[in-house]
């Protein structure tokens, strides 16, 4: 009793840890990026979720620098890759070269190491590189290592793939697969500044000031802070509703809302319901709080289903996006209660407090 006391002491003292770091780095991040409070926040959620995220917005909206920035918060190395239709994936992993041993005479392989090997990796414009070079990310993102010439290669701990697309661009771009598009745990939208934000952004921008970023947490607090993210516990309730949302964007189900069935040709598969419970306890413990609400896992719908969703030719002729379906599914899927649900999921999801 005395050790479990211990540790749960010491899993609070975690939590208030990572919400004061998580105070420090939006401050950090404030000296830079104006605004996007929402943006940032999504993206902090998912690496501390330890989830890959794709921001999605038009040129200028300073996506790239707020991950660059983010990486000099948190004391993190950092590559960034441009992509472009003549990438080829050896120039993401790395490639196997021969070399000469010159006190010898003999010749060996030798694997030159790729800019996939960093903590953070910025892909940027991923959209813009043919699916064959879009696929070596797969590995990485999913067993965090590469393959080439039969040997594996572990990359670096904690490893965040940040992508970066830009939605009005159609000519020489290449969707992402559905594949891959599941392996992002969020689709953040970064959308333009309100006024008085852009008058900010130009001040600075045009000023001669520099600005220097004070690291706060370094890759091993990360991946112990990560850890406790995993441990916060979830309520049998809360983790069912997480589920619902994501069923309830599948067609074929007797319980599919209408509005699905006439607009959704595909719906969230099983890593979403994943997400949602992984994002609402990362965004709990961001606002100091060692329990997950209803509100947490609405919070991180969004970015968790949209590009989840695949819309019919209806609904695209309505105007009706993935993000509006994401809307009425919310509205359509009641809260559950404690006693509606006990016993009807895992011990893994319980805790103590949940009735």
């Amino acid at each position: 009793m005395e050790n479990q006391s211990t540790s749960q002491t010491d899993d609070v003292q975690a939590v208030q840890r990572l919400s004061e770091a998580y105070q420090q780095i939006r401050g950090e991040l404030g000296k830079v990026i104006v605004g996007q409070e929402q943006v940032l926040e999504e993206l902090l959620v998912t690496m501390f979720a330890r989830g890959h995220c794709l921001l999605v917005g038009v040129p200028g909206l300073a996506k790239t620098l707020m991950i660059r920035t983010l990486a000099d918060a948190l004391s993190l190395s950092f590559n960034r890759i441009q992509f472009t239709p003549d990438l080829m994936p050896s120039d993401i992993t790395g490639t196997e070269v021969i070399q000469e041993n010159k006190a010898s005479g003999d010749r060996e392989y030798r694997f030159l190491r790729g800019p996939i090997f960093a903590n953070v990796l910025l892909a940027d414009e991923i959209n813009r590189t043919p699916p064959k070079t879009q696929a070596a990310l797969l590995e990485a993102m999913q067993e965090h290592q590469v393959t080439t010439g039969g040997t594996k290669h572990q990359l670096a701990e904690p490893f965040f793939v940040l992508a970066t697309q830009n939605p009005i661009e159609q000519e020489g771009t290449y969707p992402l697969p559905e594949a891959q598009l599941d392996r992002f745990m969020f689709n953040i939208q970064v959308d333009y500044p309100d006024e008085d934000e852009e008058l900010e952004i130009v001040r600075r921008t045009t000023a001669d000031t520099e600005t220097s970023i004070t690291p706060t947490l370094d890759a091993e607090e990360i991946l112990v802070l990560t850890r406790i993210v995993r441990r916060v516990p979830i309520a049998d309730h809360i983790a069912r509703y997480a589920l619902r949302l994501a069923r309830h964007t599948r067609t074929g189900r007797e319980d599919t809302p209408e509005f699905v069935r006439e607009y959704v040709m595909w719906g969230a598969g099983p890593r979403a319901s994943q997400y949602l419970v992984l994002g609402a306890k990362a965004r709990a413990v961001l606002h100091g709080r060692y329990c997950v609400s209803h509100e947490d896992v609405q919070a991180v719908a969004l970015p968790v289903l949209r590009h989840r969703i695949k819309t019919t030719f209806t609904a695209d002729a309505e105007g009706i996006t993935a993000d509006e379906i994401v809307r009425r599914v919310l509205k359509s899927v009641p809260h559950v209660s404690k006693e509606d649900e006990r016993g009807k999921l895992p011990q893994v999801f319980r805790s103590a407090d949940a009735g």
